[in-house]
């Protein structure tokens, strides 16, 4: 059963209404101050950019910071950032 929240939400809803900008927003603020951040949010910050992204130059530098922090391969990092090959 849910019961209304008492107080009001730790993180407010969205403005804009689009909930994909919005965490891309959020991460692109992640990577903007790394070191404020725990290794696991940034490499989960970095995933949305690389997923979200239009442009090329932030999808290569997210890329380059997931690759330097995850200590998978980089062909399982890449596979698991376009888990389409790259495909839309």
């Amino acid at each position: 059963m849910n019961h209304p929240l008492s107080h009001s939400p730790v993180i407010p809803p969205s403005t804009t209404g689009d909930w994909m900008h919005d965490r891309l927003t959020e991460a692109r603020g992640v990577l903007a101050d790394t070191t404020q951040h725990p290794d696991s949010l940034v490499i989960l910050a970095a995933r949305v950019v690389i997923g979200q992204t239009n442009d090329a130059v932030e999808c290569g530098d997210a890329l380059e910071l997931l690759r330097l922090l995850d200590r998978r391969p980089l062909h399982a990092i890449a596979a698991a950032a376009f888990p389409k090959g790259g495909a839309a």
